[in-house]
Order: C-alpha cells, then structure tokens, then sequence
C-alpha cells in the first residue's frame, strides 16, 4: 500500500513463513528483509545502490545471503537532466521531485553538480508517501520552475497517473524514471526497463533454487536503458522536441 513504515513487519512475516528465498523489488524492502533474517536468500530488484545502501559489501561478491539487481540511479539521474536540458534548452530552472533518502539525495547532489555546467539550476521537493505528493508539486510551483525531474521512487511508480495529471495540470515538461509514466502520458522517461530487473531476478532465483549461494553471486547492472517520449503530450504543452532526441529515443508514442 506505498507505505513504507508497514515493511518491517511484513519482512518478518515472510521470513516467518520459512520460505527457499525472497525477493525484494525495492531498497526498503531489500532493506527490511536483510534486517529480518540472515539465513534466508535474498534476490533483490531495481536497488538504486546496493552498496552504498549497505545491502552488500560489493558489487562483485555481495556475501551474506544477498544479491541481485542494481538499478544504477545515480547514474541515469544525471542523463535525465541533459534530456531535459536538450528538450527545454533555454530553461534555467529545474525541480527534483524525490523522497528523502540517503540514494536520493546522493541523486540530487550529482544532478546539481552537473546543472552548474549547462547553466541551470536546480531546486528539490521530497515526497515521502503520497498524502506529501500534491503538496511536492504546490511547492514546485512557488519556485517557477520551468521542467521537473522525477527521480525512482516506489512510491512515485504506484502513483504515475496522479504524478503525471499534476505535471500536465502544472503545464511543465517532466522527465521519468521509468517508461511507465510515459505510458500513462508522462512527456519523457529514461532508465532501464523495470520488467528486465525481475527477469534478471528470475534468473538468480533459479540458480539459488539449483543450489548456489546467492553471496557468491555477482549483483548484475542493466546494460540497455530505454529513452521513451510521448508525443501526443508534447502536442498538449506545445512543444517541439528536438529531431536530435527524437533519434535517440527507443520508442516513439503518437
């Protein structure tokens, strides 16, 4: 039900249930799981930052009883700005919107670092349930902001459809995560395919079900990301993308 307060006891009442292995499609609930059990295996899925979230040692020999998928966030938060730049270049003013968390805010800090270098500068606004998400776009509005950021997030991913009427309502050119506000009638979305990291998953569950360990697996990245742009909204906002991010893009909604 997006409330994150709720996985603590719901990881304890999997662990209770003396399961071959879980699986984790978020950071807290990769988190909650390896906090309730140290025997049981975990595969995790689309974790922003496995190691710097302190889920695993390292990428190459995750030890414990955890591994899986990293979604590399850090890094596509960036590639983010420089698609939106690209699509509202005389804009010198942006919003992050993201929740409040040490991966989120490593995010924003690297967005700010690189928005220094193409001029723009770059406000935040947390949502950390979505009661805080119509409150989130309130605030984006009293900075005149000029095109919005959406970094990944479970709780943003549930409530798509409302992010997405409020950057429309808000008329700004907003950038997702995940092709899944794009398909729900969000303007841009860069980042790996959400459906890919439990594929992924899959695979590891597999091979702990044939016997492997998962700490001596190694916690695989995605190496395709997707760039997905709907051009019925940029009709909507009036907006021209350019023919150089239209070459780049994997798919096209018209």
């Amino acid at each position: 039900e997006t409330n994150a307060s709720r996985l603590p006891a719901l990881a304890t009442e999997l662990v209770a249930l003396k399961p071959d292995v879980i699986v984790a499609g978020s950071t807290p609930g990769a988190t909650a799981v390896k906090q309730a059990t140290a025997t049981i295996p975990i595969v995790m899925a689309a974790v922003a930052d496995p190691v710097r979230s302190g889920l695993v040692a390292n990428l190459a020999r995750p030890g414990a009883n955890i591994t899986g998928v990293s979604a590399m966030g850090v890094d596509t938060a960036v590639k983010t700005l420089e698609l939106l730049s690209a699509v509202v270049p005389h804009s010198n003013r942006f919003a992050v919107l993201m929740s409040d968390n040490l991966i989120h805010r490593s995010m924003l800090n690297q967005i700010q670092i690189a928005a220094k270098h193409v001029g723009v500068n770059v406000m935040s606004a947390i949502a950390t349930s979505p009661e805080e998400i119509d409150s989130a776009f309130v605030s984006i509005g009293k900075e005149k902001v000029k095109a919005i950021i959406v970094l990944s997030e479970a709780v943003f991913l549930f409530q798509r459809s409302r992010i997405v009427a409020l950057a429309a309502e808000a008329r700004l050119p907003t950038i997702y995560a995940a092709r899944e506000f794009s398909d729900v009638g969000g303007l841009m979305s860069y980042g790996a395919n959400i459906r890919d990291y439990f594929r992924l998953a899959a695979d590891y569950v597999d091979k702990i079900l044939k016997g492997a360990k998962p700490g001596d697996l190694p916690v695989q990245q995605p190496t395709k990301f997707e760039l997905v742009i709907n051009l019925k909204t940029a009709k909507a906002l009036a907006l021209t993308i350019p023919q150089s991010v239209l070459l780049r893009a994997d798919e096209v909604i018209e």
